[in-house]
């Protein structure tokens, strides 16, 4: 069984995306152990606890440096010896210790084709905002390992979206979650568990 820890930091609807993956079968061999936010008041944190999904604050607010929050993430990931990282709109940096232990375990979702509208600065509305403002056409989203760089890592899937006349970065992104991101980031989980089985 893959032991998998998603971190999020606001409403948690691709986490929703991945609990509902397991139990409906999408995603098979895989255990959800935790989920973990920066963000007290993030819904992803109720959603873990409707679904018995043990649940964990731990944000840099609570810490009197950026690498005691650093260190108290790693602290808390070590603990649940977790196989798989997964990011699931965690908008924090995840710090260089952290990525170097777990090099090629954890993944991040991102809301473009990416080379395209990504790095520091993109995320949330504001990658939809981009991808308007240039005029492109088809716009999508990418699921990557991480890297020590931002949204640099090896990417897993992609998975093309039609912009449409008239879409505001509110339309675009409903859209690119539907079609892309809650079935683009379960197929990653699942691909990675069924290889991670002995």
């Amino acid at each position: 069984m893959l032991r998998v820890a998603v971190m999020v930091s606001g409403g948690g609807t691709n986490l929703q995306a991945i609990i509902d993956a397991v139990k409906d079968g999408t995603i098979t061999n895989t255990e959800l152990v935790a989920v973990i936010s920066n963000n007290a008041g993030a819904y992803a944190l109720t959603r873990a606890k409707d679904n018995n999904i043990p649940a964990y604050c731990i944000s840099p607010k609570d810490y009197e440096s950026r690498d005691a929050f650093n260190d108290a993430l790693l602290d808390k990931v070590n603990e649940l010896n977790v196989d798989l990282i997964v990011l699931a709109g965690f908008l924090v940096r995840i710090p260089e210790k952290m990525v170097h232990q777990y090099s090629h375990r954890i993944i991040n979702i991102h809301p473009s084709l990416i080379p395209s509208f990504c790095g520091v600065g993109f995320y949330g509305l504001k990658v939809h905002e981009a991808a308007l403002e240039k005029g492109v056409k088809v716009s999508g989203a990418t699921v990557h390992y991480v890297d020590e760089g931002m949204d640099t890592g090896e990417i897993i899937f992609q998975k093309a979206v039609d912009v449409l006349d008239g879409d505001t970065p509110e339309t675009l992104q409903k859209r690119i979650m539907e079609q892309a991101e809650w079935k683009l980031l379960p197929k990653a989980i699942n691909k990675i568990a069924n290889e991670h089985v002995n």
